[in-house]
């Protein structure tokens, strides 16, 4: 048996979306997974003019939850940010909130993530633009990540920072070795956002537990007020190439790759959730599953956001930031298909015949079959059934 998360969501989904919930757009990021690259999204048969070879391609579902998909709209995104980012240097920050607000994001996924977004942003910026520490309006590429390598609920975000920004027609660039404090990041940082999701309460935009009351929620933000919050402040990178990398992960494909699956068996699924060590962990498949879609993001909803520099209305200041650098203006970037991708990761082409080197042709295409996204429990054979339970 395959050991991916496909097919966890073909052996486990029917049985735990009959015994859950289930929002429409989890459902349909499950019908996504499962029935990708299968007969169920239709496909094509291409072949050598000359009868040499064949071979057969089944459509991809495009979810952005989907491990088979995210390949080449992450080379996309790569890209284009990568035609874009200053040539300086760049620094990483990681904002994470209190667990103790993990009921609260469960219920409020949007607007938790706005103020988690705008709070870290605004932390940024303001201490960016004093003169103690920049001075300057810097550029910052923020990533929300919501998960944690055993895949529960861990809302934090990643940012990338320039190490410089535009002040009166100058680029500064920082000189003192570092980019900020940690201790002022992280007690700004928290002020912020608790003042912000205060505001929020008051306004009655956040819905509250079963059980809580609003003084009790009230208290619960005092009291986060005097702990100390989890915010790393990395090291200077001389480029933001490898952060682009690091935050392009938490484009598409979910909390989860396929590699770090390493078996299904007897109704269990076995991952690593290790880093430089191998650690693995056991899940049924219903908890897994559970796991995996609380991270499916609500309908059109932004995971990854561009502010200051780098946002698209200040394309002008990116290009004089640019030209003081020493940098080409900014190039428009053609569309990139995935056979390009290929050539550009040094593979054959995949449209030409092995053989004798010609360009494939269409022989065959096979449309979508109807009942797509109609995945029902009498679909699951019994057996397989009684294993998910």
């Amino acid at each position: 048996m395959k050991a991916t998360v496909q097919w966890v969501f073909v052996l486990g989904y029917a049985f735990y979306d009959q015994m859950h919930r289930v929002p429409q757009h989890i459902r349909k990021a499950a019908d996504g997974i499962m029935q990708c690259r299968t007969a169920m999204l239709g496909g094509h048969i291409q072949g050598c003019p000359d009868g040499h070879y064949q071979r057969r391609y089944y459509n991809s579902c495009k979810h952005r939850m989907c491990p088979l998909c995210a390949f080449t709209q992450i080379e996309r995104w790569l890209t284009k940010q990568k035609s874009r980012i200053l040539d300086t240097c760049h620094f990483h920050v990681i904002f994470t909130i209190s667990d103790k607000l993990h009921p609260l994001w469960r219920l409020n996924r949007q607007v938790m993530a706005d103020i988690l977004f705008k709070s870290a942003t605004a932390t940024l910026f303001e201490l960016m633009a004093d003169d103690k520490y920049l001075g300057a309006k810097p550029g910052i590429i923020a990533a929300l990540h919501t998960w944690s390598k055993t895949l529960i609920l861990h809302p934090h975000l990643h940012c990338l920072v320039t190490g410089g920004g535009l002040k009166n027609g100058q680029f500064r660039s920082i000189s003192n070795g570092y980019s900020l404090p940690f201790a002022v990041v992280r007690d700004k940082f928290r002020g912020k956002f608790l003042a912000t999701l205060h505001k929020a309460l008051r306004e009655g935009k956040i819905q509250l537990p079963e059980g809580m009351r609003r003084q009790q929620a009230y208290n619960l933000l005092n009291k986060l007020g005097r702990k100390k919050w989890n915010v790393h402040v990395k090291e200077t990178y001389a480029h933001g190439r490898g952060v682009l990398n690091y935050l392009s992960r938490y484009l598409r494909g979910g909390p989860i790759s396929n590699k770090r699956i390493v078996q299904i068996q007897d109704g269990q699924v076995v991952f690593n959730y290790g880093q430089e060590k191998r650690a693995l962990m056991r899940l049924s498949l219903c908890e897994f599953i559970e796991r995996f879609v609380q991270h499916v993001p609500v309908p059109n909803s932004v995971g990854v956001r561009s502010y200051g520099l780098y946002h698209h209305n200040c394309r002008a200041d990116l290009e004089f930031c640019r030209k003081l650098l020493g940098q080409e203006p900014i190039a428009d970037q053609e569309y990139i298909d995935w056979q390009q991708i290929c050539e550009k990761q040094g593979d054959d082409h995949p449209e030409r015949c092995p053989v004798c080197g010609q360009r494939l042709i269409v022989l065959w295409a096979k449309p979508r079959l109807e009942n797509r996204g109609k995945s029902t429990v009498a679909d699951i054979p019994q057996e397989v059934m009684r294993l998910a339970a």
